[in-house]
């Protein structure tokens, strides 16, 4: 029950915080999804670097990990919000934004997930 209520409440928080990016970052004008791809971004370097400081040494515990990693960053990152903003860009035939959103956010999500786990074995 508790590693429940840690993921909830993490998820929580993640979820929270990426609804204000979001509010802040996504352009109503040109309907770019800049919110959304910061935060999947960030929480791909988030994870990155909590589960390498997690594997070395075993310097967090279980529960800061499932706080962290699956409650913080589950609730943060949204593969669901970028499958809807891809649908959107097809709908409209923008194909371009669609190709270069999606291949963006491959392509940075997994280097910024190997670097914070590259990065933490300098700490």
């Amino acid at each position: 029950m508790k590693s429940l209520l840690l993921v909830f409440l993490g998820g929580g928080l993640g979820s929270s915080l990426r609804f204000v990016i979001g509010k802040y970052l996504n352009s109503p004008e040109t309907g770019i999804p800049y919110g959304t791809f910061a935060a999947n971004i960030l929480g791909s370097l988030l994870i990155g670097i909590i589960l390498g400081l997690a594997a070395k040494n075993e310097s967090l515990s279980q529960n800061t990990v499932l706080f962290l990693a699956t409650g913080f960053c589950g609730g943060f990152t949204t593969f669901s919000a970028f499958a809807y903003e891809n649908h959107i860009f097809l709908k409209s035939g923008d194909f371009m934004s669609f190709a270069l959103y999606t291949i963006a956010s491959f392509i940075l999500g997994f280097a910024a997930v190997f670097f914070g786990m590259w990065a933490v074995k300098f700490l």
